[in-house]
């Protein structure tokens, strides 16, 4: 297969930000000898060693934690969650020390940390392995979320995320680990607050971030074929929004679908849904649409978990009858 995969875009990134940064660190449960759970930091343990490439044991609140103090005293680490479900567990250090303590220490601290990890609903992983935690921790204050949809924006915002003096939660989605493209030569480094236009269009703005990217590149192909003028955007930045481009596409094409494999209710489309409203209502020709998962935990049945997250051809669907005016 040619190109990088995505899962090697994330250790590259990782392997060298270590080598520019000795202040760059990595904790987390099989990160070290065994390369991860999805081999993001294979042989990294072996060239920068068991200070710099720690295995913890099997409690997230305490490495979350640990990772916090850590922040504070100078070093730039890297928080893997096995499966991010897991870091439910470290809600607290997340949102309590993590997001507040720059602004309770009124600045004395910076707190670079990366939590990163896989999620999203894979492939008969069960309830407990299929969450979606992104808008869980929206509402926290003082972090940035982006979700990653490519290997060359996985390498990117990895690099980006490391360098940022903020906490950043950084979601990777467990199918997507093994999608293989060419990725820019040198010290390539992406935004964390800039959406990317995917594809312009002028018929209708289809909003969408991590997995869903894809979906609705496919639905994009079938809508073309039957001369629907697609723009699509994907957010990559879930915390803060890419508001100038969502409202430079929607002045545009007067339209907008959003489209994630979050739930529905207060999730990130409902968030999103909000703001488009309040800030670009006087551009819609109709209402905004939310396609989103349903409220319901992953059955472990394939057929049943496919049924629980948006398709193309739904997206194919809601595009057509919105423009001919049908909703």
């Amino acid at each position: 297969m040619s190109g990088t995969l995505l899962f090697n875009a994330l250790r590259e990134a990782i392997d060298e930000e270590m080598a520019r940064d000795a202040l760059v660190c990595v904790m987390g449960e099989d990160v070290g000898q065994y390369g991860g759970s999805y081999k993001v930091t294979k042989d990294l343990y072996e060239k920068y060693g068991e200070l710099r490439v720690l295995d913890t044991p099997i409690a997230e609140n305490s490495f979350t934690g640990m990772a916090v103090g850590a922040a504070m005293t100078g070093l730039r680490p890297i928080v893997e969650g096995m499966n991010m479900g897991f870091l439910l567990l470290a809600f607290n250090q997340i949102s309590n020390n993590m997001g507040m303590l720059r602004y309770t220490s009124g600045g004395n601290y910076t707190i670079p940390t990366v939590v990163r990890g896989p999620g999203g609903v894979g492939r008969q992983l069960g309830a407990e392995h299929s969450q979606r935690l992104e808008a869980y921790f929206h509402a926290v204050p003082g972090i940035k979320i982006v979700a990653c949809s490519t290997p060359t924006n996985a390498k990117g915002l990895m690099k980006a995320a490391i360098r940022d003096n903020n906490p950043v939660l950084f979601f990777e989605h467990v199918l997507l680990y093994n999608l293989s493209e060419e990725i820019p030569a040198g010290d390539y480094v992406c935004a964390l607050d800039q959406a990317d236009l995917v594809r312009e269009g002028k018929d209708v703005t289809i909003i969408t971030y991590s997995r869903m990217r894809h979906h609705c590149l496919k639905a994009v192909e079938m809508l073309e074929a039957e001369d629907i003028d697609v723009e699509l955007i994907d957010l990559i930045s879930l915390k803060p929004f890419d508001m100038a481009t969502i409202k430079r596409s929607i002045s545009k094409t007067n339209r907008v679908i959003v489209v994630e494999e979050c739930m529905k209710t207060g999730g990130i489309g409902a968030e999103l849904i909000a703001l488009i409203t309040e800030q670009c209502f006087d551009d819609l020709d109709a209402r905004p649409v939310r396609l989103s998962s349903q409220d319901i935990p992953t059955p472990y049945n394939g057929k049943l978990e496919n049924l629980t997250i948006i398709q193309p051809h739904q997206i194919v669907d809601t595009a057509k009858k919105m423009l001919s005016k049908e909703i």
